[in-house]
């Protein structure tokens, strides 16, 4: 595949989570709307996204999912993984994403620290922020924000 043939992303569940359902519904939906979904699966780690990346550079996202709320814990590689010039595009992280059933907003903000681009809520608002973010990436730089945190 070519970035000029199809629109790809890759998409994986993050490394200590092993919940795939999700995972397959959002390849399935993402695939129905014409993208290329390299699927890496669950328990994937910040290395193999950016293997991924090296392997698929026009790759428009990473998405990783993660329901068992160990987000933050999984993507203590990333900062280092881009400071390498892995990983040139954005993340963007959903599902559940911290432990307990008491959430606040600093969770969100140590997420973006880490290097997340994207953090969605809901996996529906999922094709629109794409489409945001390939409009962002052709005029500069790619935001920093969050969608229905």
């Amino acid at each position: 595949m070519h970035e000029s043939e199809t629109r790809t992303v890759i998409l994986g569940v993050a490394a200590s989570d092993s919940h795939v359902v999700a995972n397959h519904l959002i390849a399935h939906a993402l695939r129905a709307k014409g993208f290329h979904v390299v699927n890496l699966g669950t328990c994937t780690t910040v290395d193999e996204f950016a293997e991924a990346h090296a392997e698929y550079p026009w790759a428009e996202a990473v998405l990783v999912g993660s329901l068992n709320g160990h987000a933050y814990e999984d993507l203590q590689d990333l900062p280092a993984a881009r400071a390498r010039g892995l990983l040139g595009c954005p993340v963007v992280l959903g599902g559940n994403l911290s432990v307990g059933s008491r959430k606040d907003a600093s969770h969100l903000d140590r997420l973006r620290a880490l290097g997340v681009d994207v953090i969605l809520s809901d996996p529906a608002l999922l094709p629109a922020t794409l489409d945001e973010l390939r409009g962002s990436r052709s005029s500069g730089p790619v935001p920093v924000s969050s969608t229905a945190a």
